[in-house]
């Protein structure tokens, strides 16, 4: 488990300059296929075919981007993504099964079955002629005056597209035609080196487009590669321009980061970059004003329960995700790092509306999403009340599951009483009897205890010396 007393203590920027794009046109060094890993066996068969038509349509075709990295690290690729000298509409001419999405960038989706292979036209370099012209002039091209891309469908080669690119490590081109590797910007031995590098002047990258700061965190905590010094320093400086960013946008990378299977080392480096600040402004102010509090520890137990769920192949609730990350802030908001809840809902309810209302203004969390979460923060309170058959109709509210995981997650990390969460697993497993006795405070029946304790002895697991288990977040 990371520290964030450490992090928070530790963070500081490192200044060098990255190597800018040759002024001619570049060559690449070209990997035989005798001389990488990258085997067709490993390539899915639907990205296959992209290529494979593509080629026999007299176009270039090149698996391309976060695919050949991972193959070149012997990782499995989840996504292939494929680039072609094939404009959009020659793509969607060649396959039936296409369909053209993106304002900002033209893209081809051809889907087989439940797969989508993502097709995109080589773009153009960028070019002084672009900047002279306003969002309203050029049909292709559009910057806003920070130097934020707005809009980019001009079409270029295959040597201007690698400029256009954001790391090194992601601007490889595997070439069906003969199975090779081209490589213009050095990113095979970063990739083998484990070093994430940007194209270019890494600030003119940031300005383009400010969630490249946000794919550095979650690329860096994903691969476990560590920042070129050059591409580390500029972030500090320019990470207040995420504050101007979609609201939409990010909803979707902060999932990328924290869904990925490794949402843990993606906030440690989001507090490294001095990103989490930006992106979730109450948090941070939170972690940093009380790093070892039992609302800290409940955002790291949970993270290590999302990335326990990711890695089983189980499926992770945003509603659960966000009551997570937002429960310092909540906290704090009630004076309460460390709990306990207070005895009026109201304050609760006011403390987490703040927080919450802030928080949607930096990340559009759809109503889908914040609705439930509201609902599972204030059945915390109602978990308090066991006397009554109230008691027993919480059992069948919708929400109650998730609730009671989080319950769990809270007693784990020290802010609410192990005895109480005890007791609703006890509750859930009694019957209906015993279930009746238990809300009545009157004994339960002697077949009812024994169940209860043979059921607890089978939950018993030995601790993990290192990770903790996190409470395991069930969808609403």
């Amino acid at each position: 488990m990371f520290s964030f007393t450490k992090l928070f203590r530790s963070r500081d920027a490192k200044a060098a300059a990255a190597a800018e794009a040759p002024a001619g046109p570049p060559q690449p060094t070209i990997y035989a296929r005798a001389d990488h890993p990258v085997s067709r066996s490993n390539i899915s068969p639907a990205a296959l075919k992209v290529l494979y038509r593509l080629k026999d349509s007299g176009y270039q075709g090149f698996l391309v981007g976060g695919a050949v990295r991972d193959l070149l690290l012997n990782v499995q690729p989840k996504d292939f993504d494929i680039a072609t000298d094939a404009h959009p509409e020659d793509v969607r001419r060649t396959f039936r099964n296409c369909r053209l999405i993106g304002r900002r960038f033209h893209l081809a989706h051809v889907r087989f079955g439940h797969e989508i292979i993502e097709v995109a036209t080589f773009r153009a370099a960028h070019t002084e002629i672009d900047e002279d012209h306003g969002v309203d002039e050029v049909e292709h091209r559009a910057i806003d005056e920070h130097g934020r891309i707005l809009r980019d469908n001009l079409y270029g080669t295959i040597e201007e597209d690698v400029w256009r690119r954001d790391f090194t490590a992601n601007a490889l081109y595997y070439n069906i035609e003969d199975y090779s590797i081209w490589d213009y910007v050095g990113g095979v031995e970063d990739a083998r080196n484990r070093i994430l590098r940007l194209i270019g002047d890494p600030a003119t990258r940031y300005r383009e487009d400010p969630v490249r700061m946000l794919r550095a965190a979650r690329f860096a905590a994903k691969l476990n590669f560590t920042l070129h010094p050059g591409t580390e320093a500029p972030i500090g400086e320019l990470a207040y321009m995420l504050d101007r960013m979609p609201a939409a946008r990010l909803f979707d990378e902060t999932l990328k980061l924290m869904l990925s299977g490794h949402a843990e080392a993606s906030l440690e480096w989001l507090i490294r970059l001095e990103l989490l600040a930006h992106l979730m402004p109450d948090v941070a102010a939170a972690l940093e004003a009380a790093p070892e509090s039992a609302g800290s520890r409940l955002v790291q137990l949970g993270l290590e329960g999302t990335d326990d769920r990711v890695h089983d192949d189980k499926s992770v609730a945003p509603t659960f995700l966000f009551a997570v990350l937002l429960w310092p802030a909540i906290l704090r908001a009630l004076d309460t790092p460390d709990g306990p809840l207070p005895d009026d809902p109201q304050r609760l309810l006011d403390a987490s509306d703040k927080v919450i209302g802030r928080q949607l203004q930096r990340i559009a969390l759809p109503k889908r999403f914040s609705l439930p979460m509201r609902e599972l923060i204030m059945l915390q309170t109602r978990f308090e009340r066991r006397s009554g058959r109230r008691a027993l109709r919480l059992l069948e509210h919708p929400r109650f599951r998730a609730a009671y995981d989080f319950l769990l997650l809270r007693a784990e990390s020290g802010e609410a009483d192990p005895e109480l969460a005890q007791w609703w697993t006890d509750l859930q497993q009694a019957s209906a009897d015993d279930r009746l006795a238990m809300v009545e405070n009157r004994p339960v029946s002697e077949q009812g205890e024994a169940t209860r304790s043979a059921a607890s002895r089978r939950r018993r697991r030995p601790r993990r010396r290192r990770k903790p288990s996190g409470a395991a977040p069930t969808p609403p």
